[in-house]
């Protein structure tokens, strides 16, 4: 039986990542310090035989008894909300917690993959943004916090790849979405469905133009899984390319809720916030034949009834 470790295993994706686990039978070892987030995402699988949960900090050393065929890497604050109140959580998981991870790879000669992200592109000057853009990063910004934490990952994951022979991979995620998002989790989506649930007017930053692609979670999931199963090593974009205004989506959630006249009102653009965002997925259908497979309307319909049940509790 194969046995994976998945670090941020109680957050969005990575309660996710333990389902898919699970459901391909191997035994799952989640480990989380609940920073962001919450036993809730994983309740269901404590009573299963192949799950085990660490309460553990990535940053401090890690140590897993016995084999360990896996690793996904997917600790870290991932929200605006969440990295600019926790600025140095949000470096010390990307810098000492990679640092951490990858020599318990090396050590148990575990397939190691890292969460990275489309923030690595920053306010991209190419569009869309393909694996080799080496992107538009202000390093002593807001962001920046973020956005070298990741890009610090990917560096320190090839160095480990390179010098020492790690079999590692990287992910680069591109705006995921789904059922167990939080309410508070700062980010579009969950801000509009919570906004449009409540009847209150949705809040656009600047005026709106600024583009995102959206990709639901069983597809990234899937994404995640197949570039882990091959032994494929330089970044990957994984995300969903129809793209879309903020703007646009302000007025498909009017649909969504059966709204139409829902109000719209604009704030001030957050600095740094990119301008465009959308995946290149040429190398994922090449190297692991991978695509998104759900439709718009139907995730957001899954995640706008997930986010209704959430706060009729």
């Amino acid at each position: 039986m194969p046995k994976i470790l998945i670090t941020g295993g109680a957050g969005f994706v990575g309660s996710h990542l333990c389902d898919k686990f699970i459901r391909e039978g191997f035994h799952v070892v989640a480990m989380d310090n609940l920073l962001t987030g919450t036993k809730d995402n994983i309740a269901h699988l404590f009573p299963h035989e192949r799950f085990e949960f660490y309460f553990h900090d990535v940053t401090t050393f890690v140590h897993i008894p016995g084999d360990l065929d896996y690793i996904l890497h997917f600790a870290s604050p991932a929200s605006p909300v969440d990295y600019l109140r926790m600025p140095i959580q949000t470096l010390k998981v990307g810098s000492l917690g990679t640092h951490n991870l990858l020599g318990l790879a090396k050590d148990k000669n575990s397939r190691i993959v890292i969460a990275s992200t489309s923030e690595v592109y920053g306010d991209p000057e190419v569009h869309p943004q393909t694996e080799d853009y080496w992107g538009n990063v202000n390093p002593i910004g807001p962001r920046g916090v973020y956005d070298e934490a990741k890009r610090f990952m990917e560096a320190m994951t090839m160095a480990y790849h390179n010098y020492h022979g790690v079999n590692t991979g990287i992910a680069r995620l591109f705006n995921t979405y789904g059922p167990r998002m939080r309410m508070d989790d700062g980010r579009v989506i969950p801000n509009f469905m919570s906004q449009a649930i409540r009847g209150e007017a949705l809040t656009v930053y600047g005026d709106g133009n600024q583009t995102r692609s959206f990709c639901y979670i069983d597809d990234m999931v899937e994404g995640i899984y197949k570039l882990l199963m091959s032994d494929y090593y330089m970044p990957v974009n994984l995300g969903n390319p129809a793209e879309m205004t903020v703007l646009e989506f302000a007025e498909e959630m009017r649909e969504i809720c059966s709204n139409p006249n829902l109000e719209i009102i604009f704030k001030s653009l957050p600095v740094d916030d990119p301008l465009r965002r959308r995946p290149d997925i040429s190398l994922a259908k090449k190297e692991l034949g991978w695509a998104p497979q759900t439709g718009r309307p139907e995730g957001m319909a899954r995640t706008f009834d997930y986010f209704k049940q959430l706060l009729s509790q």
